[in-house]
């Protein structure tokens, strides 16, 4: 399994920033400009990489203030699981990490650990951006 995570400090409480990503519908703010064909519900989002694969996710599981999970509701390129993590630091601010974890094989490795790093470290910037 390939672990890739970006971290990020938000100035904003732990319930706020939890209750942005919780929703589905606010992840499109999130993507870099090569996501296109964004459809969305608060739990669903489907959506198109350009020049690799349509997508489409759904969240499976919500823990209140800590994590969201989400993971593919139909036959993706690999077998891949989102997860967001919030920490309250006690200041108002809160630490937000996003983990991609993929099954890829060492192909697919070379090929996509770079442009998912990338992404999750936009994902991340994008939402301190948003949320500050």
């Amino acid at each position: 399994m390939t672990v890739i995570e970006s971290t990020v400090e938000v100035n904003k409480p732990v319930a706020e920033v939890y209750a942005f990503l919780t929703n589905m519908n606010n992840h499109q703010q999130l993507m870099p400009e090569n996501i296109y064909n964004w459809e969305s519900t608060e739990d669903d989002a489907r959506f198109t990489i350009q020049n690799m694969a349509k997508l489409a996710i759904r969240i499976s599981n919500r823990v209140e203030n800590q994590e969201i999970i989400a993971i593919p509701s139909e036959k993706a390129p690999f077998d891949v699981e989102l997860k967001w993590t919030v920490a309250d630091n006690g200041n108002g601010t809160t630490t937000a990490k996003h983990i991609i974890s993929a099954d890829l094989n060492m192909m697919m490795k070379m090929l996509a650990s770079g442009p998912l790093q990338k992404l999750a470290d936009h994902q991340t910037e994008k939402l301190k951006e948003i949320l500050s």
